[in-house]
């Protein structure tokens, strides 16, 4: 795996690596064992994350105490990243994707960055600046 200073970590990633039952959970564990990198967020992927770890408050809190030790760089979004939020979801209509997603869209052209961690094979469809493709560093086997 090429080194990036900078991956973007999508919800069912994270979900993943805090819930067991995920079957990619082990996957996912022995990624972040290995992983250098610097993982970043957005607050909707942190929500989501939040919301698909209903069922369990103590492994919430912990994801949520990982984010506040700073485990994850949360990067807020911009006014005009909702613009550019807009345009692409009318962009990608037919596509199941969803507002985290397009966070992380919009986080990766602002800071420029291609790499992403993610179970969603939608990142394989989504472009950054309306061209470049996604670089997925982690694929499930």
């Amino acid at each position: 795996m090429t080194y990036h200073p900078l991956i973007l970590a999508d919800s069912g990633f994270l979900f993943a690596y805090y819930s067991a039952r995920d079957k990619h959970h082990q996957q996912v564990r022995s990624f972040f064992e290995s992983c250098t990198s610097k993982l970043v967020t957005t607050p909707i992927c942190i929500a989501e994350v939040v919301w698909l770890l209903s069922s369990d408050w103590r492994t919430q809190n912990e994801f949520l105490l990982d984010v506040a030790k700073g485990l994850y760089e949360c990067e807020q979004l911009l006014p005009q990243d909702f613009s550019r939020i807009a345009e692409l979801n009318a962009t990608y209509f037919d596509l199941p994707g969803d507002f985290a997603d397009l966070s992380l869209i919009v986080i990766s052209e602002r800071l420029d960055i291609a790499a992403i961690a993610t179970l969603d094979s939608d990142f394989d469809v989504y472009r950054r600046y309306r061209k470049k493709p996604f670089e997925r560093v982690f694929l499930p086997e």
